[in-house]
């Protein structure tokens, strides 16, 4: 219990060193970035660095990039009916998800419950592009516009969506499209015009960054979703209130450092989720590992144990010194399989035994030797208890 391993890194990963160094000179460095004195602009030279980092990460304009508290409040940002477009109004009627987006994005936000549509997924969890044509095809005839909000990659099971192909086929309507790529960045390559997306949501603490601090990086500049926060005109009007400087400038850092190291990091992160789910698969046949064989993040596995509870194996994997998730860390607690299963049609007895292992920038290959070395010690005891029950 003294050498513990952390597989979470989708809940949040450990700050970089350099990130924290950034987190802490902000921290002590007095000015209101709105100031112009020579402290407010030193302030604002540091948020100007980071928006040009954050930028990068996703292959955005500079000016696109508000900064906000965090991927939910991006999320919150971008899903509104009101959009302009270089100040002439833009409406959205109604807002289209996929059944397997985070909580952030499946409650609409903005929209009434009304308008909301919840799209279905194919059994390894892919929006069916099929669903979206018959949406917007319904919509298009009673002339309403509609915006699209497709995760780029999910949160529980790893799993890439099509979002190039959707936003092609929203645009040709004359809708919008947004995806929340907050467990994406920093972990594949993105760029937004490839993908073709209006916005994009990403969030500080998944990258290495402090926790507090996230973005809404706007395709064009000139689009502009109302604003969540009345008051005065930071971030170019769109997202009132003194910027948290001491977190943008950490998370800053952390893109850079992410986006810099990136394709030998996709390389080693999905080197080591390879050996370790090969291992488990192997020692463990009665490991169920879900979706397996569809295009993923390279850090995500989720794995069942099939008759005991996730709550089960994740409490007794972390008595012996691993970390690791049963679903959304934001939804810990909850009662219930996970939504992201269930849409998938994945059985109720393997979906409530799911849980999910996350590698990030700090991962090793003496964490895949660690790791394998407690589920050695604690499976064959939670099968046994299975077995006897």
């Amino acid at each position: 219990m003294n050498e513990r391993t952390y597989l979470d890194h989708n809940a949040t990963a450990p700050v970089r060193p350099e990130a924290a160094e950034a987190l802490t000179a902000a921290l002590f460095a007095t000015g209101n970035a709105s100031a112009i004195h020579g402290e407010g602009r030193a302030t604002r030279a540091r948020i100007e660095e980071a928006r040009g980092a954050v930028a990068a990460l996703v292959g955005g304009d500079t000016r696109g990039v508000v900064f906000t508290a965090g991927g939910t409040e991006a999320d919150a940002l971008a899903l509104t009916p009101d959009y302009q477009r270089g100040g002439e109004p833009l409406a959205c009627d109604v807002l289209l998800t996929s059944a397997v987006e985070h909580a952030a994005v499946l409650r609409g936000h903005r929209f009434a419950a009304d308008k909301v549509e919840h799209l279905p997924v194919d059994a390894r969890g892919r929006l069916r592009l099929d669903a979206l044509d018959a949406a917007l095809a319904v919509h298009a005839e009673a002339g309403r516009r509609v915006l699209l909000s497709l995760m780029l990659a999910n949160n529980e099971t790893g799993v890439i969506q099509p979002v190039a192909e959707a936003a092609r086929r929203v645009h040709a309507h004359g809708g919008l499209v947004h995806t929340d790529a907050v467990q994406a960045a920093g972990r594949i390559r993105i760029d937004i015009a490839e993908l073709g997306v209006d916005a994009i949501s990403v969030s500080a603490h998944k990258i290495g960054g402090a926790p507090g601090s996230g973005a809404l990086v706007l395709a064009d500049p000139d689009l502009r979703p109302a604003p969540v926060f009345a008051g005065g005109g930071q971030e170019r009007g769109r997202r009132a209130g003194s910027e948290n400087a001491p977190a943008i400038a950490a998370f800053g850092v952390a893109a850079k450092s992410a986006q810099l190291a990136l394709d030998g990091e996709i390389s080693r992160i999905g080197g080591l989720r390879e050996r370790l789910e090969d291992a488990l698969r192997c020692e463990f046949p009665e490991l169920v590992l879900l979706v397996g064989d569809v295009d993923r993040l390279p850090n995500t596995s989720c794995f069942a144990l099939p008759g005991v509870p996730a709550e089960t194996a994740v409490i007794a994997l972390d008595l012996a010194g691993l970390s690791v998730s049963a679903g959304a860390a934001c939804s810990s607690g909850k009662i219930g399989p996970s939504h992201v299963l269930a849409a998938m049609g994945v059985p109720e007895r393997i979906a409530r035994s799911a849980f999910r292992l996350s590698f990030g920038w700090s991962s090793r290959e003496e964490d895949v030797d660690r790791a394998l070395g407690v589920f050695r010690r604690v499976v064959p005891n939670l099968s046994r208890r299975t077995r006897a029950a």
